[in-house]
């Protein structure tokens, strides 16, 4: 079985944490859930930026490199700014001094790994689980980086057992340790979007053969 290892997400998984109670975003490949610091500033104005981009990926706000906030020269008065097109939030200082700015937060947000869930997949696939034994089909987006174990857990909710059958792709046993692509199940969106063909007309299939035990996960 594959190591522990942080989970990837999504970009619909993490569009569904939106409100003020449930708020992740992504950003330059992480997933962050900053329901935490939504409570924390309840009601503060800085605030809002942040709320308006929950569920969304916010890697536009940030340097690829250092992974801080974005900044330029402001033309009028030479001074190093903080680029925040959608308005100015927590932990991003005034452009002028204030009396009222509080600089004893400690870590910004943006550098506080305690916010961090897991990973924002590069790429997702949809591919359809079919159960041999009940013909039962089910089609999961998955994360291309996960391995078989990974999209495994992802199935549970459908079935309880999935541990115990074989998982197989054109009648080969698959390795629980690697990915779809490392067990020769290949991404083929390019080659359908360079021919003009809709991507969804085919779906990798993976076929379930029960191996007679019950294992639960």
């Amino acid at each position: 079985m594959s190591p522990t290892r942080a989970p990837y997400y999504t970009p619909r998984e993490v569009s569904v944490h939106c409100t003020p109670s449930d708020l992740w975003v992504s950003y330059l490949g992480r997933v962050y859930d900053l329901t935490r610091l939504a409570v924390e500033h309840r009601g503060d104005i800085l605030l809002k930026p942040i709320i308006a981009a929950a569920g969304k990926d916010i890697s536009h706000w940030f340097h690829p490199k250092n992974r801080d906030i974005k900044t330029y020269i402001d033309p009028q008065t030479g001074c190093l700014r903080y680029y925040t097109p959608q308005g100015r939030f927590i932990h991003v200082p005034p452009s002028l001094p204030a009396s009222d700015w509080n600089t004893d937060f400690g870590r910004p947000w943006w550098r506080d790994p305690t916010y961090e869930v897991g990973n924002l997949s590069s790429k997702t696939r949809i591919i359809r689980i079919i159960n041999t034994l009940t013909s039962q089909e089910h089609t999961l987006e998955v994360c291309s980086e996960e391995s078989l174990w990974e999209i495994l857990h992802r199935y549970l909710p459908y079935n309880a057992h999935a541990s115990s059958y074989t998982w197989k792709y054109c009648g080969v046993p698959l390795n629980m340790d690697l990915t779809l692509e490392e067990n020769g199940v290949r991404d083929e969106d390019e080659e359908f979007d360079e021919l003009k063909m809709d991507s969804d007309l085919y779906t990798a299939s993976i076929h379930l053969y029960f191996n007679d035990d019950l294992t639960e996960l």
